[in-house]
């Protein structure tokens, strides 16, 4: 029983409510260390006033209504990767730390990607429905050999990593393409790097994906992608859904272009489409983090989480804001969305494979701990842009492992601000550079530089970023080619070099750009042409 600091006396052992069942490992984890109830029928609004840390599952949700009424709760453990039945804003508010197991799947997805590899090279699920009805036909689903052939993974995160280490133990050649991995990490694994997606696409017999979903890889495999690729590729998507355009695939399937898809996941599920009509597609219902070692794993992991919150060490696997000093958070607090907005940013304008990121605090705010704002700009810069959920947490053990260099910088002096804030970003090409500062009591959110040029704008979900020659008439030909796309231009700032050299102009808009707009931009001779969602 611990003892209270302050009068000596004994204290009661905190309270862990387990709501969803976890590993019996990670169940004596936690009885060794608190007082643990498992109780999986109570009312919460009834119970959970009495608990300082809960464990769930998918099944209890837990909304901002109940998180007020959590008087104690210090930490909220998610047994698996999703935290969607979580509202993480409302238990951020409260103090309340929510963690989550993100690596417990690893393995397990990494695993039926292989497995799903070796069916459609195969024909396993085929051959084996055939026997079943009496049908012996050896001829029929005659397969190909992996060994030799080459495997393109799209996305070389933590599951990507773990199946080309498997498929090179099985003798193909791999190739790989993720713009946010170091080339010296390829080179550890024994993967050739792709410069784009397209390479892959000219380059493999066979293809695997591990992206996250998000608007750059939103039905990244379409028509125009498998108009690419070598005739007979064979398709494995166990990720996500909605990296794949479904009608192109079953075009392509019936067409013989695509040789075979194997697919765990899809666009809306529970899956009842077309795919499911065609020989050459294996399919299986998002089982790809389902065994029970995964299970197993990701209860022991949320028990080391919710210990180590409640004992007030670091929580590796949060996935809000880790506690700060109140007198650090009272000035940093609203430059950390800045932060993150700026690591968006700028990793987006590099547009190549970052391999040191810089994040800078200048004026008085260069006098506190900033390490939190480098966290911020890791957490926006790596945003939908990896295969895992990213926090102010996980941010730099992510850049580590894609050996990506972080450094930060303090400058007692600040140019024109009283603080700012400044991302570098140095990419394999040539890499970017913003700054920003926090305007107003409000904290509004505004970009001071960009594109080597200085600027004055707010910045916005959406926004728009074009560098041109310093003529007249430019401003008003953009406006027209975007009032007839039907897109509203919210908020615009222009700055120069000099007059009549170069100009930049940044812009911010009320709905997406349509592709045929971003396609009349681009053609209309602008020096740069950049659209780009902060979220």
């Amino acid at each position: 029983m611990p003892e209270d600091a302050d009068t000596g006396e004994r204290t009661a052992r905190p309270r862990v409510l387990v709501r969803e069942p976890i590993a019996e490992s990670g169940l004596a984890l936690l009885r060794e260390r608190f007082e643990v109830v498992v109780d999986p029928d109570s009312s919460l609004d009834a119970i959970i006033g009495d608990f300082d840390a809960i464990v769930v599952r998918s099944a209890t949700k837990l909304d901002a209504e109940l998180i007020e009424k959590a008087a104690r709760l210090k930490v909220i453990g998610r047994a698996g990767v999703g935290v969607d039945n979580v509202d993480v804003d409302a238990a951020t508010r409260r103090g309340i730390v929510v963690a989550n197991a993100p690596e417990a799947t690893a393995v397990s997805a990494a695993e039926h990607a292989l497995a799903l590899l070796l069916a459609v090279a195969r024909n396993v699920p085929q051959a084996h429905a055939a026997l079943k009805q009496g049908a012996w036909e050896r001829s029929r689903f005659a397969g190909i050999e992996l060994a030799g052939k080459t495997l393109g993974v799209l996305g070389l995160g933590r599951i990507g990593r773990q199946v080309a280490r498997r498929a090179l133990g099985l003798g193909l050649r791999v190739v790989a393409y993720d713009p946010y991995v170091a080339l010296e990490r390829f080179r550890e694994l024994g993967v050739e790097p792709a410069e784009t997606p397209e390479d892959v696409y000219r380059d493999a017999d066979l293809i695997t994906l591990h992206l996250p979903l998000n608007e750059e890889t939103r039905n990244l495999l379409d028509r125009e992608a498998f108009a690419l690729m070598r005739d007979g590729v064979r398709i494995v998507n166990a990720a996500r859904g909605g990296l794949v355009d479904e009608g192109a695939l079953v075009e392509a399937l019936r067409s013989g272009k695509v040789a075979g898809a194997a697919l765990d996941v899809f666009g809306t599920e529970p899956y009842s489409g077309p795919l499911l009509e065609l020989d050459q597609v294996v399919v299986t219902p998002h089982l790809a983090g389902s065994t029970s070692e995964a299970q197993d794993r990701a209860g022991l992991i949320i028990a080391e989480q919710v210990a180590a919150g409640l004992e007030g060490q670091l929580v590796e696997t949060a996935v809000n804001i880790p506690v700060v000093e109140p007198a650090d958070l009272e000035v940093l607090g609203p430059y950390i969305p800045l932060a993150a907005k700026l690591g968006r940013l700028a990793t987006a304008l590099a547009e190549e494979r970052p391999r040191r990121i810089v994040v800078s605090a200048h004026g008085p705010l260069s006098e506190h701990d900033t390490r939190l704002l480098t966290v911020a700009a890791l957490n926006g810069a790596f945003q939908d842009r990896v295969d895992q959920a990213v926090n102010y947490v996980n941010a730099p053990v992510i850049a580590a492992e894609r050996g990506i260099e972080v450094s930060e910088q303090r400058h007692a002096r600040s140019q024109h601000y009283t603080n700012l804030v400044r991302v570098a970003v140095t990419a394999d090409g040539l890499g970017s550079e913003v700054s920003g500062t926090v305007v107003g009591p409000e904290h509004r959110l505004f970009l001071a530089g960009a594109l080597g040029f200085d600027i004055d704008i707010e910045l916005a979900p959406r926004m728009a970023f074009l560098v041109y020659d310093d003529l007249p008439g430019v401003i008003g030909r953009v406006g027209t080619m975007f009032g007839e796309a039907g897109v509203n231009i919210a908020n615009m700032a222009v700055s120069r070099t000099k007059e009549g050299g170069k100009a930049l102009m940044a812009f911010s808009i009320d709905s997406p750009a349509p592709p045929a707009l971003e396609e009349r931009v681009e053609a209309s001779g602008f020096d740069d042409v950049r659209f780009i969602s902060l979220g």
